[in-house]
């Protein structure tokens, strides 16, 4: 049953990654919406669960918030290390200056391209643990195991979309970008299958989502949220911002 409806999860993550490819220039206020509800992710999903998961103090501070900090912190250190940081200025929009005879932008290299990759494959393990997350709450009964994978049905919509967004949003391909969505829509019910066999460790998995809610709150307020605004400041990207942070409290109100 876990299995079953985890495929749930794999239809609407691919449903997420095809609204986030087909926006067109629209993509201010996708970003926007994107930004929104990785914030509400964060803060009504996964920090609520790591701290659940992950209740031990390590000097005085829960070691859950330890791992979002780290979480949000390495990867800070990793984009100014190797000078990745760029103003996201007239990537997907076009965006004139005054300056006379300035030289071209430079496409997006490599590194760039490998954090956008990066953040995609740990959207692709959080889809993983949202399997888990099905798979145990189906182990603990079946009404439980209804209303956590409604939950995740739901929020996997914007885990596809979101996908999809990051990964191209550091300018890598079409393709890679599918490719990623294709590996996230699949992961739940990999996670899921899993679950037939063994579990992750609570503590352990408290650990992992503590880091990851630092990861994905530094992608949304350091690079999605400049992205979106830069090109197109208007009231309706930060409309959408709200809703998204909306529409994850009321997702996880509901499966409450």
């Amino acid at each position: 049953m876990a299995v079953l409806v985890a495929l749930g999860a794999f239809v609407m993550t691919l449903i997420g990654g095809l609204v986030a490819q087909h926006i067109g220039d629209r993509r201010h206020l996708v970003l926007g919406l994107a930004a929104g509800l990785m914030l509400g992710v964060v803060g009504f999903d996964l920090l609520p669960e790591a701290l659940d998961l992950q209740g031990d103090d390590v000097h005085g501070v829960p070691a859950a918030l330890l791992m979002f900090v780290t979480g949000f912190l390495a990867l800070h250190i990793v984009e100014r290390s190797v000078a990745i940081h760029r103003a996201h200025e007239g990537e997907y929009a076009a965006h004139t200056h005054t300056h006379a005879h300035g030289p071209a932008p430079a496409a997006p290299g490599e590194p760039v391209k490998g954090i956008g990759l990066t953040a995609a494959s740990a959207l692709v393990g959080h889809s993983v643990m949202d399997g888990f997350a099905i798979g145990a709450a189906f182990q603990a009964g079946g009404t439980v195991g209804l209303v956590v994978a409604i939950a995740v049905v739901a929020h996997d919509f914007a885990d596809g979309f979101n996908t999809y967004t990051i990964t191209r949003l550091y300018g890598n391909g079409r393709g890679r970008a599918l490719v990623l969505l294709g590996c996230d829509a699949i992961a739940p019910v990999i996670g899921a299958a899993i679950t037939l066999a063994f579990t992750i460790p609570p503590g352990a998995l408290g650990l992992y989502l503590g880091f990851f809610a630092g990861f994905l709150l530094y992608l949304a307020t350091s690079d999605i949220l400049p992205e979106a605004h830069s090109p197109h400041p208007s009231r309706s990207t930060l409309l959408c911002t709200v809703a998204g942070c909306a529409v994850m409290w009321l997702v996880i109100g509901l499966a409450d």
